[in-house]
């Protein structure tokens, strides 16, 4: 994808340029050809051409050219470095448009087109100009995308049918950040073949100082001032030096060579001419490129894109006129970083990418698996240099290879695929054999077993446990040592020591240490894999507690030590709470009488109250009760059960939240224990106008166990939510009441006593009974005065095939449900819903009947149609 950007990006800035030439049409005729425009051309061009100015921004944006890099080459081509700031992304058209008068001279600077490129479109047509050479830009840009996404695709389909592995080499010229642009300037070397359109410089210090620049014209000389026509033509710069020391000397009496030389020259390659080049055969990207004269092979194939999954890495041909020139081994440069074969191209010059010789992948433990290209002379010792070698984990005696047979040797059965080891005996001496490879083969380096030897486990009750390293004659001494010796808190008693024979049969051993000093008295010979395991006395010592409940801040077991008291472990409980009652507490001990039925002893322990209301052991403005000062230090012994008792009638506000329709809605705290509904609805204001009293919606917390205190179930379908007002999580359980008779009669039962916690919401009038369950239509009805259950279910399109009418239920808008009593004699009991309800159809439950019941009842059938018949014999008698 990144690729395709950058192409993208580059295509669009030439087709920029383009029309920025095109646009220059009118101007051709005071332009010479190869010139850059005036001042005064420029300038009048930017102005009677509105649509350039845009057109250049857009281009110098897409160029894919940072501002710092713009500036740099403007600075290299001898213009000011921030002619084009003003064009940079940022700035208007207007301000562009009243820029400096060089702008076009400075675009040309930037290096997109070359002079020749620009000369060959000014004899062009200029609409013709646009169109054909948009169409091709767009053509080579969707051909390249075609390619670059083929090529990917066959890189990935390669990769995963041979075991993800990647052709070596393919990705060095598929990352975009690896390809080079061609040098248009800077040094060259001196085997460097000169040509048409080369720029050079010869510079002359001593007795002269000059500095000329030459340019290699079509016919391949240049001119000299005073010296006259050079023919420099496929010349290296060495070889046009050893002639200018002749030509120069006619007229320039101090050149010479050596030390008594007074005039001194220097010729040197100002600027490069381009060359065109075709890439041919298995490559990503065909065709022609341009690039500059300094050119190689691999500059060449970088613009290609690089060989394909079936082009050659190893022979790269290099044809001049017909005849093979020379060929490149691309392998040298991508393991050596040697480009010794990497010969500079011509002009015409074709590079032709054959099919590839034949690919042998290489797997295992080699520090660069990957699948290689291998020659016909080449083999195994080779091709484990090309992957650079064994790993760390390679077992080096042993390499396994899958090879596909030739046609002529799988024989009558056709046995096509077989398995070559390559084994200790070629490894002899440490020296990869050369083995032949042929293509196809898939070589696996094995790796050594996994399997941990020489080590012996210590465990237990030492300073360092874990694995030490295993020599021949350790003792078990010698381990214990090196696992930092034991503890003092060791059991000398014991020392046991695990070992696994050859044939999987386990032995247990042991030992003793002498004193805690890790002496050991048995001092036994040690295998590899033994495991040593020291133990500690605190090991077989009881797990004993003690145990502080109450008033107190972090409740629960503290472990028993000797010595500890009372005071200590409210101490440990981060002392006791302002609930404490500061008169007495109580100590519960294990019964130690040998009555069966006797469990625990009470003791009653006074506390100092003083002490704890004037402070916290004596740390000054410490809060009342914080701390255990006034606990007394009375011993305890294991499994005690301390009580810090609390304050009777103690207690936090008890909050009751009333919410909706209410002339004072909030969170009340309960004056009483006893305080009542039809209390806290008064201490709210009473209910408003728009009140619903008879849709109260009353919640309270599920006692302990049933479910969690902060989990509020889902309302039920149909319950009216106020959420303007929403109700506060934590509330469990609805409990229906009829509001209506409470505000009226406050002795009527409903009028419960309210609880911490209870939720009470009071909505607006619901003109809605919602009908679900298995009716045909389920949904919303209309409230209809009076009317019953069954008529809302007809209204909701009548009871299904499945409808169970005898357990339908009314949930009316308080909460209180009223189900359907079908009599066989007296009319039926069918609720009326009001306002608000749900009315609820369930379906039948069916219940599958046990395989023999159509046997009992056909026996039943049987013994019955006797009887009967039995009967009718008898009354005919």
């Amino acid at each position: 994808m990144h690729l395709t950007f950058q192409l993208f990006r580059r295509a669009a800035a030439a087709i920029a340029v383009l029309v920025l030439v095109c646009a220059a049409r009118p101007l051709r005729a005071q332009v010479p050809a190869g010139q850059t425009p005036t001042p005064d051309q420029a300038q009048q061009l930017l102005q009677s051409q509105p649509g350039l100015v845009e057109q250049l921004r857009q281009r110098l944006q897409l160029s894919g050219l940072t501002p710092d890099q713009v500036r740099a080459r403007l600075r290299a081509a001898g213009y000011p470095e921030n002619l084009l700031d003003a064009y940079l992304s940022g700035s208007d058209s207007t301000r562009m448009a009243t820029q400096g008068p060089r702008t076009l001279g400075a675009v040309r600077a930037l290096g997109i087109l070359s002079d020749a490129e620009v000369d060959s479109l000014q004899s062009q047509d200029s609409a013709r100009i646009v169109s054909d050479s948009l169409q091709q830009v767009l053509d080579s840009l969707r051909a390249l995308k075609a390619d670059s996404a083929r090529a990917d695709s066959l890189a990935d389909s390669v990769s995963v049918l041979r075991s993800q592995l990647k052709l070596f080499g393919m990705e060095t010229f598929r990352r975009t950040s690896t390809r080079f642009l061609p040098v248009q300037a800077g040094p060259v070397d001196e085997n460097y073949r000169l040509g048409s359109g080369d720029v050079l410089v010869l510079i002359l210090t001593g007795d002269v100082e000059q500095a000329q620049t030459l340019s290699v014209t079509r016919e391949g000389f240049v001119v000299i001032p005073q010296v006259g026509q050079v023919y420099v033509a496929n010349l290296t710069l060495a070889q046009l030096e050893d002639q200018l020391y002749s030509r120069l000397r006619r007229v320039y009496s101090g050149i010479r060579r050596g030390p008594g030389a007074t005039t001194k020259f220097q010729i040197s390659v100002a600027r490069l001419r381009n060359i065109q080049v075709f890439v041919t055969g298995d490559v990503v990207r065909p065709g022609a490129f341009q690039m500059s004269g300094a050119g190689t092979v691999l500059t060449a194939l970088y613009a290609a894109g690089g060989p394909t999954t079936n082009g050659s890495f190893r022979r790269v041909d290099i044809r001049r006129g017909g005849k093979l020139v020379d060929s490149l081994d691309i392998y040298d440069y991508l393991m050596r970083g040697t480009n010794l074969g990497d010969i500079r191209l011509e002009s015409g010059d074709v590079v032709f990418v054959p099919v590839h010789g034949g690919f042998v992948k290489i797997a295992g433990e080699v520090n660069r698996p990957a699948i290689y290209e291998l020659q016909s002379n080449e083999t195994l010792r080779d091709l484990l240099q090309f992957a650079g070698g064994f790993g760390p984990a390679a077992y080096q005696a042993r390499v396994r290879i899958h090879r596909i047979l030739p046609p002529d040797a799988r024989g009558v059965a056709g046995q096509a695929r077989v398995v070559v080891d390559v084994g200790p005996e070629q490894f002899a001496g440490g020296v990869v054999p050369a083995v032949p490879m042929e293509p196809g083969d898939s070589v696996t380096v094995l790796a050594v077993p996994s399997r941990l030897r020489g080590y012996v486990t210590v465990r237990g009750n030492v300073w360092v446990e874990g694995q030490v390293g295993f020599t021949s004659g350790m003792k078990l001494s010698d381990a214990i040592r090196l696992a930092g010796g034991p503890k003092p808190d060791v059991y000398i008693d014991r020392i046991l020591v695990s070992r696994t024979n050859d044939d999987s049969t386990r032995v247990q051993l042991r030992s003793a240490f002498a004193d805690s000093t890790g002496k050991v008295t048995e001092d036994l010979v040690l295998h590899q894999e033994d495991e040593v395991r020291v133990f500690s006395r605190a090991a077989f010592l009881p797990t004993r507690y003690v145990t502080v409940v109450g008033a107190v801040r972090n409740p629960g077991r503290v472990p028993y030590r000797d010595g500890m008291t009372m005071r200590d472990l409210v101490l440990l409980a981060n002392g006791v709470t302002e609930d404490a009652d500061l008169k007495q507490a109580e100590i519960a001990r294990r019964a130690e009488s040998q009555d069966p039925g006797a469990l625990a002893t009470s003791i009653r322990v006074p506390l100092d109250s003083a002490a704890l209301v004037n402070g916290t052991d004596g740390v000054p403005g410490a809060q009342i009760g914080g701390g255990a000062r006034g606990i007394p230090d009375v011993p305890l012994k294991p499994y005690d059960n301390v009580l810090i008792m609390r304050q009777t009638g103690w207690d936090l506000q008890r909050l009751v939240y009333i919410t909706g329709q209410v002339k004072h809605p909030g969170r009340y705290g309960l004056r009483t224990k006893t305080e009542r509904l039809g209390a806290l609805i008064a201490r709210a204001g009473g209910l408003t106008a728009q009140a619903y009293p008879g849709g109260v919606q009353f919640y309270r917390t599920s006692p302990p166990g049933r479910r969690p205190p902060n989990e509020r179930p889902a309302p039920m379908a149909g319950e009216h939510q106020d959420t303007r007002q929403p109700l506060p999580f934590g509330f469990a359980e609805r409990v229906g009441l009829d509001l209506p008779r409470v505000l009226k009669d406050p002795k009527f039962r409903d009028n419960i006593i309210l609880a911490a916690g209870d939720s009470i919401n009071i909505p607006e009038f619901n003109p809605i009974v919602q009908v679900e369950g298995s009716v045909n239509s389920p949904g919303a009805v209309a409230y209809a005065p009076g009317k019953s259950l069954d008529w809302y279910v007809d209204a909701a399109g009548g009871y299904t095939q499945v409808a169970d009418t005898k357990h339908a239920y009314v949930t009316q808008p308080n909460g209180k449900r009223e189900s359907v009593k079908r009599r066989v004699v007296l009319a039926d009991g069918v609720p009326k819903p009001k306002s608000g309800a749900v009315v609820f159809v369930p379906a039948k439950v069916v219940q599958e009947q046990p395989s023999n019941v159509l046997g009992t009842v056909g026996t039943l059938v049987q013994v019955l149609g006797a009887l009967l018949t039995t009967i009718i014999v008898a009354r005919r008698l």
